[in-house]
């Protein structure tokens, strides 16, 4: 979004961040290391929308709570904290969904999509916006948009109730590297599980999953076996679920409970399901139930 006016002086110290940056024709946008805003809907068919302050660039518009993102700051963490700032958004009140990124060359708006994890009321918590609220999905477009925004939301639309879904068949995958996994069963197996709830924090780029924009953060579901089983007791909240994860110990066959969950992610019918695991048989029953496979160096080379 360039041609952006810059906020009025804020109450303490500037960051360098808070500055122009030029393109090579000329062209400035605010933000010196880029900016970053965030969309965030409530699961009941709304996104929070901002209603801009007059004095702004594209004054009395709606859009999304962002801004410059600070010196070494990535966007993720960029639009949190604005969001924050601006609006009163909790930053742990947000599961990540995708992120959308408009490259200028010279410089980058990230537009992070998420869903609000819990109930909460937008504040307006300085001087760059006349209203906030949540508004239906449908009544978006019948608003006076910034024009950034109103030409990424026919996209971003289209999207919002995506949730991709990886199911692991994690015997399959610790068995598919030979480092002595034999030896303890549960420490391999938590290993993976603690692997994959870091890959759920920084979310996977959008071509592994055959989707657009630019990276996402699936669903995870681990599913154990086993002697495995006994790794939920060994990764701290393993049991209860780290966001984005969930652990699966299946009670009997394993390839049944995969199957399962595969079955359940594609009926819900919010987003590609993708079940991780080498077994052909296994692929071909995930395949039937709707899902794709794919094997285990696909999510080893996240890791």
């Amino acid at each position: 979004m360039p041609d952006e006016l810059p906020p009025g002086p804020p109450p303490g110290p500037r960051d360098p961040g808070d500055a122009w940056a030029y393109g090579p024709d000329g062209t400035k946008a605010w933000g010196l290391f880029g900016a970053a805003g965030l969309l965030v809907d409530d699961g009941d068919g709304r996104v929070l929308l901002q209603h801009r302050v007059e004095w702004s660039h594209h004054g009395g518009t709606w859009g999304i709570p962002g801004g410059a993102r600070h010196e070494h700051e990535d966007a993720v963490t960029g639009a949190l904290r604005e969001s924050a700032e601006e609006a009163g958004v909790p930053e742990d009140g947000v599961d990540l969904r995708h992120t959308a990124v408009l490259d200028l060359g010279f410089w980058t708006y990230t537009t992070v999509v998420g869903r609000a994890s819990r109930p909460f009321r937008p504040v307006i918590a300085d001087r760059e916006s006349l209203a906030l609220e949540w508004v239906p999905v449908d009544a978006v477009e019948d608003l006076p948009l910034h024009p950034g925004f109103g030409a990424s939301w026919p996209a971003l639309r289209g999207a919002i109730d995506r949730t991709p879904q990886v199911v692991v068949d994690a015997a399959n995958v610790v068995g598919s590297v030979p480092d002595g996994w034999w030896r303890d069963r549960a420490g391999a197996a938590a290993r993976l599980v603690a692997g994959i709830a870091a890959l759920a924090a920084v979310g996977v780029p959008a071509p592994l999953l055959d989707l657009g924009f630019t990276r996402w953060w699936p669903r995870w579901t681990v599913v154990l076996e086993g002697e495995a089983r006994a790794a939920t007791a060994d990764v701290p909240g393993a049991a209860s679920g780290t966001p984005g994860v969930r652990v699966l110990d299946a009670p009997g066959s394993g390839d049944d409970a995969i199957v399962a969950a595969a079955r359940t992610a594609v009926e819900a019918g919010d987003g590609p399901v993708v079940v991780v695991t080498a077994d052909r048989e296994l692929r071909a029953r995930a395949e039937a139930a709707g899902a794709t496979s794919r094997g285990p160096s696909w999510l080893r080379d996240q890791l």
